[in-house]
């Protein structure tokens, strides 16, 4: 199944706009140049009292919908 492997540092503070509702999607820059845009919603699992923090994987099917995040 096609992924995409990135990092992420966001800080709470900014994280808790997607709870607020102004913040709906996440961009990132993959490690490979390309750029994704996912829900802000599946990055709940990783959240700290600090934000989120890593490096992660986004694994998506053929029609380049989300199938899996997870934390590397």
């Amino acid at each position: 199944m096609p992924s995409l492997r990135f990092s992420l540092h966001i800080p709470a503070d900014l994280y808790v706009s997607h709870y607020r509702g102004s913040t709906k999607s996440v961009s990132v820059l993959a490690e490979d140049g390309r750029r994704v845009e996912f829900p802000a919603e599946h990055l709940r699992p990783f959240v700290t009292r600090d934000g989120v923090y890593g490096r992660f994987e986004l694994e998506f099917g053929e029609q380049g919908r989300f199938v899996a995040l997870r934390r590397l």
